[in-house]
């Protein structure tokens, strides 16, 4: 299937590690443009440079993404360097374990800072190029905003806030035929997920029980799979598809509980 993605330029935020760096992977083997914004000099780095040898156009941006002014340098240096934008990608954040028992107000806010302001600048500073392009915003939120997990109500209220906004958006940009969608992973190994299992006195016995009630084959869903979503939501192939919150989690969150009571 073409995904009629050649040349579009596409901000993908955390871009370089996790499920962000298997967007850009995907992103640019349809041949859009990725451009990779993230604090990570490193690895951004070093994705570019692999991308740039297969003879691919991108682009990495180093930034400290959460104020107003650091997202609308994303925005002003990706049309300094490709002149347009078709897509935004809002995947950067970190689940940071600030609870309601163990945090504080002043964390809570840290909380909100890092992980769901910069999906509403970017989203604000992009616009007027996705008026031009009829482009389209893709907002990866989690799980945690649907189920809850405990001792992360900062993580928690960003993800479920994200799609709020995902339908908000969708409404008020319908006029200018900018599509807005969520993708809501569950349990993906990606290095942040690795670290958090390892806080565990015995971390593979925990992923054991985590792997055990994902219903669809008992296994972690892969940064891959979401890419997948991600990328198809972006398209022309997806032109008819605007306000959602989809789902890729191998059903965790709506049959593991169904499958549980039954048994």
């Amino acid at each position: 299937m073409d995904l009629n993605l050649k040349n579009k330029v596409i901000i993908i935020t955390g871009g370089s590690k996790g499920i962000g760096e298997a967007i850009t992977r995907l992103a640019s083997d349809e041949g859009a443009v990725p451009v990779i914004a993230g604090r990570n000099r490193e690895t951004g780095e070093s994705l570019l440079s692999e991308l740039k040898d297969k003879g691919r156009q991108a682009h990495f941006i180093e930034v400290e993404l959460g104020t107003k002014e650091s997202c609308q340098l994303v925005v002003n240096e990706t049309l300094k360097k490709f002149g347009r934008i078709d897509a935004l990608v809002n995947n950067a954040g970190a689940n940071d374990s600030i609870g309601l028992e163990h945090g504080s107000p002043e964390k809570f806010l840290g909380s909100l800072f890092n992980n769901l302001y910069h999906y509403y600048y970017l989203a604000h500073y992009c616009l007027d190029e996705l008026k031009k392009s009829k482009g389209s915003i893709v907002n990866i939120s989690s799980k945690t905003a649907i189920t809850g997990q405990g001792n992360t109500s900062g993580y928690a209220a960003s993800k479920g806030a994200q799609l709020a906004l995902t339908r908000e958006w969708a409404v008020e940009l319908l006029k200018y035929g900018i599509r807005v969608n969520a993708v809501i992973p569950a349990e993906v190994m990606t290095p942040l997920y690795r670290n958090w299992i390892n806080t565990f006195a015995d971390p593979e016995e925990k992923l054991k029980k985590i792997t055990k009630n994902i219903p669809l084959g008992n296994r972690m869903t892969t940064s891959g799979e979401i890419a997948s979503m991600v990328v198809y939501l972006i398209s022309e192939q997806a032109s008819h598809i605007t306000g959602q919150w989809i789902f890729v989690d191998g059903g965790y969150v709506h049959l593991d509980r169904a499958l549980s009571a039954a048994e």
